[in-house]
């Protein structure tokens, strides 16, 4: 009986082991290791050895064909890493010399760290064999990666007979991490990306594709008893430097060049308050955009575009602002004089704030068929607030409120959501939103560009909000998805009412209901397959206005599978009826229109990444579709192939074009190219100097419209940009751009305007 009874506690020790195996113990030695690449100082052999031999991605946990081993220790004041990754064929190595977190495709080495242990976050350090870094932020509450972060940190790789290593060293001031503890937990997954004929993810845990959390699969790991969070301070003072040249071109009368020149000091402080809590400061910032966002094509389009944020000062822990609507997008802040915000995650409780003005307010009106911008020549004060509560890896729990106000009006937002993950299976998502907006008079008449009302073709909400009675919005989100291995069913709802602003967000449909269902199954492939992953994907959707309205149904479907060459082949229908619209009205009523019109089209997209710094991409489109201008229904034709390509290991070129063409009764309405090359010679790991030219053509048959319409458009923009990074935050940017138009009054591209600009930032860290 004892010997029986001592057999099952063993059992049950053993079966306990199983279930939670005992953290990492990451070591400390009283030294910094020299970061050059080499791995050849004996402290090495006194570090943690991690093997990195299990293939997660597109496989489930098969043996790596290579070999790779990261040793691990900590110093108290930094993490120190080096990989070691063996190759059989070190000439198939892809590594290229890039900017800052423009190496996804090549050979990479590095490791997620979920500092907090909290499942929520992740830090991602990630390092190609040349040295080149990426950084990024995993947010496990919207899924999203946020690759604009950038840490400050040390790496060096170097390319060897038999593969390459790479030595890393994080200081842990980088890190959000309890500093009142002594031997403190985290998470922490080391991986090797190999790109050859399939790209393989390797790490060195077991990865579950029945869990959609993969943050909370990462290994624990123990140690840092020593570390503590500095001041972590970081003084930034910046300098721009503007020479403008503009003029109005009006008609065919092109006056002479107005000249401007600005010089804009600026400084930036970055302070660790606490441990926990880190504060931004900026003061006269050059907010500008240095690098061109890429080409966008709007031709046939009623919504408003959507351009990523790329500043500092937004960047800077800007996913404690996520939720699942987008109430924060910086990108609407376009010229602060000031900018002050405030982070902080600690045991669950994260919270996140900031104020700024700006000195011109654009705001996004949407309605339910389109959204427009109004530009108010006038300050405005812009204040967000987050918090969340992460009661543990399952529920979080969070608010958020927004505040946007000028002298002729005033938005102000509250939400709260949640998130519910009942099994490792299930995920539930809520979130409830209410605003309060007035607009005045002059708003109006920039809405209507100073006609009268009763002529203005104006969107019917912004005289609903315009209404004292009717300043209040509402809005809902749910959706649940139950996720396996092999499939996935999903469903969500969400009511905007036509009240409904956001205008710190990015919300530019309102005054509708949608409701979606859908269903994805997967197929694995294996050795014996020439392809590795396949899925089928189809949803259904419908939506209605406020008063009950058919906007929009819809059907979509497409199969996609992944082969040899790293290529992936998509096809996809769409069947949708949807409503018209006349002329410029964005929202939809009894006494305006009423037509609906049936969409079908078809869809293929092809891409591949046959060798070294070699992508190629190729979109097809084709179907009937709705002629927003002209409500009616034409048939339409997208082509947009995508080039990449190196030039050794310091040149890319980087190609993108879109065609599109609509016909109505065999006759053609538009035909739009847009442009778009970038071409880059990167000179080491730290600058570069890069051309880029985006190039716009719209012709149109007149005779086919029903307003008044120029029958050539063109558009040609071009960048000139010299940058030197030492690191994220010291950085020097040197260079030109021009932009011109032609239009049916000039007989070629006219130039409006030039600029010549140069900014120097410099970030003392202490």
């Amino acid at each position: 009986m004892i010997r029986s009874t001592s057999v099952l506690c063993t059992l049950l020790l053993s079966a306990t082991a199983v279930a939670a195996p005992q953290p990492i113990e990451i070591p400390f030695i009283d030294q910094a290791a020299t970061i050059d690449g080499k791995v050849e100082e004996p402290l090495w052999q006194s570090a943690k050895e991690i093997l990195i031999d299990n293939v997660t991605w597109p496989h489930e946990n098969t043996t790596s064909p290579v070999t790779t081993k990261a040793l691990v220790y900590e110093n108290g004041e930094a993490l120190f890493i080096a990989f070691i990754a063996k190759d059989p064929t070190p000439k198939e190595i892809r590594a290229h010399y890039r900017d800052r977190d423009k190496i996804w495709n090549d050979d990479l080495v590095g490791l997620k760290i979920d500092s907090l242990n909290t499942s929520q976050n992740a830090y991602q350090f990630f390092v190609n064999p040349l040295g080149v870094q990426m950084d990024s932020i995993e947010n496990e509450l919207t899924k999203n990666e946020n690759s604009s972060w950038n840490g400050i940190w040390s790496s060096k790789g170097e390319i060897t007979p038999d593969g390459y290593r790479v030595e890393v060293k994080i200081p842990l001031r980088v890190l959000n991490f309890n500093d009142s503890q002594g031997t403190k937990h985290m998470a922490m997954e080391f991986l090797r990306f190999l790109p050859r004929d399939e790209r393989l993810r390797i790490s060195n845990m077991q990865l579950d594709h029945n869990n959609s959390c993969w943050i909370c699969q990462m290994p624990a790991v123990s140690g840092f008893a020593t570390a503590k969070q500095s001041n972590n301070l970081t003084i930034t003072p910046a300098l721009a430097i503007a020479h403008t040249q503009t003029r109005d071109i009006d008609d065919a009368v092109v006056p002479d060049f107005e000249s401007d020149t600005n010089y804009e000091p600026g400084l930036d402080v970055k302070w660790a308050v606490t441990p926990d809590t880190t504060l931004n400061l900026t003061v006269n910032p050059d907010f500008s955009q240095v690098e061109a966002d890429t080409g966008q094509l709007s031709v046939n389009n009623s919504f408003s575009l959507f351009f990523p944020e790329k500043r500092a000062f937004f960047l800077e822990n800007s996913d404690y602002f996520s939720s699942h609507l987008n109430l924060v997008h910086t990108r609407n802040v376009s010229a602060p004089d000031y900018g002050v915000k405030a982070t902080s995650s600690k045991q669950g409780h994260t919270f996140a704030g900031f104020i700024a003005n700006d000195d011109s307010t654009h705001v996004l009106v949407p309605g339910n068929l389109g959204s427009s911008i109004v530009s108010l020549e006038q300050k405005s004060e812009n204040a967000a607030l987050r918090y969340r509560y992460d009661a543990n890896d399952q529920l979080s729990i969070g608010t958020t409120g927004t505040i946007r106000q000028s002298e002729d009006y005033r938005n102000q937002v509250l939400s709260i959501d949640s998130k519910y993950r009942p099994t490792k299976h299930d995920t539930i998502k809520l979130q409830a939103i209410t605003t309060d907006t007035q607009y005045d008079q002059h708003f109006i008449n920039e809405v209507c560009d100073d006609d009268p009302i009763e002529s203005c073709e104006i969107d019917e909400s912004v005289l609903r909000v315009q209404n004292h009675d009717d300043q209040q919005g509402l809005g809902y989100y749910a959706s649940y998805e139950h996720n396996r291995k092999y499939w996935r069913a999903f469903g969500s709802y969400r009511n905007y009412d036509a009240a409904l602003r956001a205008d710190l967000g990015f919300i530019s449909q309102v005054d509708f209901n949608k409701f979606v269902t859908g269903f994805e199954y997967r197929w694995y492939g294996d050795e014996s397959n020439w392809w590795n992953r396949a899925n089928w994907y189809s949803d259904w959707d419908i939506s209605h206005n406020e008063d009950g309205e058919l906007l929009e149904k819809e059907v979509q479907s497409n199969f996609k599978v992944q082969g040899p060459l790293q290529s992936i082949i998509q096809v996809g229908f769409d069947h949708r009826k949807r409503t018209g619209q006349r002329h410029d009205e964005t929202r939809l009523n009894i006494d305006g229109n009423t037509d609906m019109f049936t969409e079908n089209f078809q869809w293929m997209y092809l891409e591949m990444k046959p060798k070294a710094g070699v992508f190629a991409g190729l979109r097809l489109n084709t179907g009937n579709k709705l002629d927003i201008a002209n409500n009616r229904l034409g048939q339409r034709y997208i082509v947009k192939p995508t080039l990449d390509f190196n030039l050794g290991r310091h040149f890319e070129v980087k190609l993108r074009h879109t065609y599109e063409r609509l016909e109505h009764d065999g006759e053609n309405v538009y035909t739009a190219n847009l442009s778009d090359a970038r071409f880059t010679y990167q000179f080491g790991i730290n600058s570069y100097v890069r051309l880029a030219v985006i190039n716009l053509d719209i012709e149109r048959n007149q005779k086919k419209y029903i307003d008044d319409v120029d029958s050539r458009y063109k558009k040609l923009s071009t960048q000139l940009l010299y940058a030197y990074k030492l690191n994220p935050e010291t950085v020097l940017f040197v260079g030109y751009s021009d932009s011109g138009y032609q239009d049916d009054d000039l007989s070629d591209i006219t130039k409006d305007n030039k600029t010549f600009f140069a900014k120097f930032s410099y970030a003392w860290l202490r």
